[in-house]
């Protein structure tokens, strides 16, 4: 089923898909996309399949300049991708026939899922990080975006990313105002982290990082995986869903 969300004025793209014959309530998970994706992308989608298969909703929401939403890409900023999240997570506890609610992103919507989480501990029964993209606020702050550079003093009215996307300084401000060490642990859940040992955007030890954040945390490296999970796609799929599962049953 799709349907908008509105957050701020602005329309997000959103996807609810649920198991069918469900008997009463069911767990749902929340999943986002990363910094240039969007909700239909091969591992998300792979992910989202074997969750209803296993009796899991899953709400997919596209963030503000991606995909179908609304709002500009150059305009998106990590503020903004937060408070999306937030919007989500309120709509989601309102949908009659779910229970327990679970948060999971990817690469910068990993970040996201990260900070949001934080605000909403206690909405939550779990939290998955995909390749998670921690260190977007500690690079910016000394002048790094990605695999770009620029003057983290004299920021510049906007950053080439790729042939097809430009961003806003804004977005790098921004970014150097976000400290997730300091609202990410206010999460006390459960939390996995999963990382593609080869990936190509965030080092391994952003991930191993990420998962220190918490009290409660397991870290799961997939050997000779990318930033998406091109060649073990189903390997993140099965840690994934198997620790799901786990939190369900155990709920």
């Amino acid at each position: 089923m799709n349907f908008w969300i509105e957050d701020g004025g602005i329309k997000l793209n959103t996807q609810l898909e649920l198991p069918e014959n469900q008997n009463g309530n069911v767990p749902l998970l929340i999943l986002i996309h990363g910094l240039t994706g969007h909700m239909e992308e091969p591992h998300l989608i792979a992910l989202k399949d074997a969750l209803v298969n296993e009796g899991f909703g899953v709400l997919r929401a596209e963030m503000y300049g991606h995909g179908r939403s609304g709002g500009r890409f150059f305009d998106h900023d990590l503020y903004r991708w937060i408070d999306n999240v937030l919007a989500v997570i309120d709509y989601a506890r309102k949908i009659e026939g779910v229970s327990d609610l679970y948060l999971a992103g990817h690469s910068q919507g990993g970040l996201t899922v990260m900070m949001a989480a934080g605000m909403k501990r206690e909405q939550l029964k779990g939290l998955i990080a995909l390749s998670p993209a921690v260190m977007i606020p500690d690079d910016a702050r000394n002048g790094i975006l990605l695999e770009h550079t620029f003057d983290k003093d004299l920021v510049p009215e906007s950053i080439q990313l790729d042939e097809d996307h430009v961003l806003s300084g804004n977005y790098l401000r921004i970014a150097q105002s976000i400290y997730p060490e300091q609202v990410a642990p206010n999460y006390k859940g459960p939390v996995l982290v999963i990382q593609g040992e080869a990936d190509e955007t965030v080092p391994g030890k952003v991930a191993e990082d990420a998962a220190k954040l918490y009290e409660h945390s397991e870290l799961v490296i997939i050997p000779g995986d990318t930033h998406c999970y091109d060649y073990h796609c189903d390997e993140m799929v099965s840690a994934a869903v198997t620790w799901l599962k786990k939190q369900r049953d155990n709920a």
